[in-house]
Formats: C-alpha cells, sequence, structure tokens
C-alpha cells in the first residue's frame, strides 16, 4: 500500500515540476539545437535536483580519478532502471546529451522537452541509426559530450551487463574522444523494471570511473576499446555486488 501511495505522490511531483519549467522551455527551444538545448538540459538538471529531493532518493556520486569538467567525453553506462538518465541529468552539471528511445518523444510535454535534451535513435531502422551517429558527432564537434547506454536496453539477464553494440565505440575513435565509464549501482533497487509500483526512496549511488584514453588508437580498434571499457564495467559491477548480478557465492548458498 506504501508503495501504490509513494508512486502516485511521485508522478505528481515529476508532472508538477515538470509543468513548471515547461514555458521556460518553449522559449529556450528559439534558442537553436545547440544553445537551446544546453539551456533545455540546465532545465531537467534543476527538475532532477527538485524531483529527487521530494521524493526521499539521495543521489550520491564518486569517483575513481578526478573529473576534467573541461573536456569532453562519451560517457558510457549500465542500463537497468527507467532512473538511469534522470540520476544521470541529477549528477553530470555540464552540457550533455543523452542517446534515448524515439518512442518517449511522443508523449505530450515531456517529449517536447525530451527530443531536445536527448539524441533520439530509433533502433529498428539501419538509416534511425545512421542519422543519429550524425547527430551526436556534431555534437561532439561542438564540445559537448554524450552519454550512450551500449546494451541499448535493460539488462534482464542476471548477469552484470549485456553486450555492447559497436555505434559509441566507433564513434569515440572516428572524433578522438575519451571514454568516460560510469556505474548505476541502486537504481534497480530504488525502481526494478519487473514490478508494478516499482518506485521506492533510498540513496543512489553513480560511479564515475577512469577515462579511457583513445589516442593512438584506429577506427578499426572499436572491437578492442568495446571489450576493455565491457571487462573494466563488469569488473568493478561484480566488486560493488549489485543486486541484479547472481554472485557465485551466493548461488552456492543456495
Amino acid at each position: 500500500m506504501f508503495r501504490f501511495f509513494y508512486m502516485i505522490y511521485a508522478a505528481v511531483i515529476f508532472l508538477v515540476v515538470m509543468l513548471l519549467i515547461f514555458p521556460f522551455c518553449i522559449l529556450a527551444a528559439f534558442l537553436g539545437r545547440i544553445k537551446g538545448g544546453n539551456v533545455i538540459y540546465a532545465l531537467c538538471t534543476f527538475w532532477a535536483d527538485i524531483w529527487f529531493t521530494l521524493i526521499g532518493i539521495r543521489v550520491q556520486k564518486s569517483y575513481t580519478m578526478p573529473f576534467d569538467r573541461n573536456k569532453k567525453y562519451i560517457l558510457i553506462a549500465n542500463h537497468i532502471s527507467y532512473l538511469d538518465i534522470p540520476v544521470m541529468v541529477k549528477v553530470f552539471r555540464k552540457p550533455m546529451r543523452a542517446l534515448g528511445k524515439a518512442e518517449m518523444g511522443k508523449l505530450p510535454i515531456f517529449g517536447f522537452i525530451y527530443k531536445r535534451a536527448i539524441v533520439t535513435v530509433d533502433r529498428k531502422s539501419a538509416e534511425g541509426r545512421a542519422r543519429s551517429i550524425r547527430i551526436l558527432r556534431s555534437v561532439i564537434n561542438k564540445g559537448i559530450s554524450i552519454f550512450v547506454f551500449p546494451e541499448g536496453t535493460f539488462n534482464e539477464t542476471d548477469r552484470p551487463l549485456k553486450d555492447f553494440y559497436n555505434g559509441a565505440f566507433k564513434l569515440a575513435l572516428e572524433t578522438n574522444t575519451p571514454v568516460r565509464p560510469v556505474l548505476f549501482l541502486d537504481t534497480y533497487n530504488r525502481m526494478p523494471y519487473s514490478r508494478r509500483f516499482p518506485l521506492n526512496p533510498g540513496r543512489c549511488r553513480v560511479v564515475f570511473l577512469d577515462e579511457v584514453p583513445v589516442e593512438g588508437w584506429a577506427v578499426k580498434d572499436h572491437e578492442r576499446l568495446k571489450q576493455q571499457v565491457y571487462a573494466l564495467m563488469e569488473q568493478k559491477l561484480l566488486e560493488y555486488r549489485v543486486t541484479w548480478v547472481k554472485h557465485p557465492d551466493k548461488v552456492g548458498n543456495e
């Protein structure tokens, strides 16, 4: 019963804050895709700050190496919950563009904001995927970091990660942009995709791992880069003992 009423409360707060920033997003849209998109992203961080505070989710970020805020990155993260992007918006304060599902842009009001703060992709269409990569390349060339879930969709396995797609790693090599892996450790606990009323309060840890430089790599090395980033993220997720993974010692004790 608590979760039902908590979900209603969180949804109402989500909508109220969205409606508050919506007029400013409309005005920002007149500034163009880049400048206007940056303003809308800043409004979304304000939205995230208020929403997470009022619903009792404590977002905590940490770094395994110092973060250079003057540097552009291709941010690569595991995908395990609908909370992943809102949490990323909360912790990454400089302008960024995430790669997100095109379907979400069809929602009223939210879709207007979503399409201007995120680069949408239709994964079912080769033409749509190619268009998204062109836009991402243009964004990086303007000095703006991008954020990608290389798993494509939720990891619904009991492994730390699903297999990665190649696109983000090819793009990193084509644009000579370092990769910065990001781990969402608790979004699955706060909002698991498998429950009927999933959202619940508590902590949400985000860990920025060491950057993976790409200087001197050829574009044809994208598979090696992908495997290096995958291995690093998998190892760290196991070390943090994330709850969606069946750890060997747990299995042995069952």
